[in-house]
């Protein structure tokens, strides 16, 4: 009997780390990795991918003349895997509007920082830099506000004076390893939804800052 209840597919970037923590927790979860794009053709979670027996493709935003064409492309070759849910795990492009609105409900993002703070690059040398206590990590629905959407779930970790950019990258991403797993299963156990904007787990209203767990 098929076990899974959902499927997903991956967009990626580079390393894919994030990616391999999803697929490591595949086994324990309802969801299937039915496949990973990456707009890199030298992504090396495309080699992750391929040694799960994921299909995987690559689609080079280089090869398109703008944005939208290299939208339309992106969204063809997803919905050719009919997924119910879109995972960016580390996928470097800023998406169109009308991509966007195509997956409303359906698209999540995970990003280094406690959003609202510090959307964008270089996150954890401005955490440093304007003095932080705490910095961590978010996954969130994606809206056509950029790093905006509903946030689901934060990791949260304490910045000490001895860290550098380079710690706090470690620290962080061996939290992104718990939490984004996490967010999936609760999207394919039908425990998680966006509504009007806003989260809604096991249909309770979430708080601006989703789930936080603190470490």
């Amino acid at each position: 009997m098929d076990t899974f209840s959902m499927d997903i597919v991956v967009l990626i970037s580079g390393n894919g780390s994030n990616l391999q923590a999803l697929i490591d927790q595949q086994p324990d979860h309802h969801y299937r990795i039915v496949a990973v794009i990456s707009n890199k053709p030298d992504a090396y979670g495309l080699q992750r991918a391929q040694q799960a027996n994921i299909p995987t493709k690559v689609i080079d935003h280089q090869q398109f003349t703008d944005r939208n064409a290299f939208d339309q492309a992106l969204q063809n070759n997803i919905d050719n895997f009919q997924p119910e849910l879109v995972v960016l795990a580390g996928f470097m492009r800023i998406l169109t509007d009308n991509f966007v609105r195509h997956y409303t409900g359906r698209m999540i993002n995970i990003h280094p920082s406690l959003l609202p703070k510090y959307r964008g690059l270089h996150t954890h040398q401005r955490v440093i830099d304007a003095g932080d206590t705490e910095h961590g990590t978010t996954v969130h629905f994606v809206t056509e506000e950029l790093d905006g959407g509903p946030i689901i779930i934060q990791a949260v970790i304490s910045v000490t004076k001895e860290d550098t950019a380079t710690t706090l990258a470690q620290k962080v991403q061996q939290q992104e390893h718990i939490i984004y797993p996490k967010a999936v299963a609760w999207f394919s156990e039908r425990k998680l939804k966006m509504e009007h904007n806003k989260c809604l787990l096991d249909g309770e209203l979430l708080p601006p800052q989703g789930v936080q767990i603190r470490h």
